[in-house]
């Protein structure tokens, strides 16, 4: 797109921008004590469309399709853009096709995401016909690979650790051969920060160093072999190693609880973004809009989840991310 065309679509953005939910409107929902109550304020603040029913799922995804919708339309089919964001779904699409082939019977209802390159039944076929060249080039090696190995060991853990490295892999790459600074910048920080999680992940379920090394995606901002070395040694260990990198926050956020590092890891990309905001002749305030957009979605789904379950008041505010406005 040309820079007339960006500052256009930046335009659009910007008023788009007002109606994100601030720090103060999800002060406005915690105060709501009621599930049905937080579907009403949702509904009274434009969320879903005059034919959603109030139910979160249906509200929720109305909300995720109409972000989506818009950005697609500015970017006017630029889909080099938005294609980066949407790998994790294109694997996870991959993960649930190949697991479904060995029993078609336990993986039922919503398990794929069909707002992306190659939805559920498309995977499906592919998955079938072991037609690997259908698949975008980044994917082909890992998805025979991921195949072959669930289909001789039926390891589902570790056809998804082959898929989740690939697909950070990919984002990776993306990002070092992009145009635009903000995939860039996402690419880096979404790898760094799923690197950090699968080390942590990896410790508490007393992974294996071969295993770390295998899952742990290349990264220019961690030392993935520091990184598995410290898994090994436990949570000081790797907050040990975090507090010597761009990543210090994170390890604060570990050493005080598990729902703190969670939060961390979402509001990174967040901070991440939110200078992208200034960046009027790039995709990036489209780009850093979208994920604001996930962000604010993921927040609402939170408290909906923490009020329906009945969790305290302390329980639901450590779980709240950080707002992109």
């Amino acid at each position: 797109m040309s820079d007339r065309s960006y500052t256009y679509a930046v335009a659009r953005i910007r008023a788009l921008e007002s109606g994100l939910f601030t720090t103060a409107l999800i002060e406005q929902l915690l105060g709501v004590r009621t599930y049905e109550g937080c579907l009403r304020f949702l509904a009274e603040h434009g969320w879903g469309d005059a034919d959603t029913p109030l139910e979160a799922g249906a509200m929720l995804e109305r909300e995720r399709q109409k972000a989506w919708g818009t950005v697609r339309e500015l970017l006017k089919g630029d889909d080099e853009v938005l294609s980066v964001l949407l790998y994790r779904d294109l694997y996870h699409n991959l993960k649930a096709a190949i697991k479904k082939t060995r029993d078609p019977g336990k993986h039922t209802g919503r398990i794929y995401y069909e707002d992306c390159e190659i939805d559920g039944r498309q995977m499906e076929q592919i998955v079938a016909d072991r037609d690997w060249q259908a698949l975008p080039a980044h994917m082909r090696r890992a998805a025979q690979e991921a195949f072959e190995t669930f289909c001789h060991t039926g390891d589902g853990q570790l056809c998804d650790m082959m898929l989740d490295r690939a697909a950070l892999e990919a984002i990776g790459e993306a990002g070092e051969h992009s145009r635009e600074p903000v995939i860039r910048d996402y690419a880096e920080s979404m790898v760094a920060v799923a690197d950090i999680k699968i080390a942590v992940r990896c410790h508490e379920t007393g992974k294996s160093l071969e295993f770390l090394r295998r899952a742990l995606a290349p990264c220019r901002s961690l030392s993935t072999d520091r990184l598995a070395a410290a898994a090994l040694n436990g949570t000081d260990a790797i907050c040990g190693y975090l507090e010597g990198t761009a990543y210090a926050g994170g390890a604060q956020a570990l050493r005080e609880s598990p729902s703190a590092f969670e939060r961390w890891c979402d509001n990174r990309l967040i901070e991440t973004m939110r200078p992208q905001k200034y960046h009027a002749f790039t995709a990036g305030p489209l780009v850093a809009y979208l994920l604001a957009r996930e962000n604010e979605i993921k927040t609402v789904r939170m408290i909906l989840t923490a009020r329906l379950n009945g969790l305290s008041e302390p329980q639901i505010r450590e779980r709240i991310r950080e707002m992109y406005v």
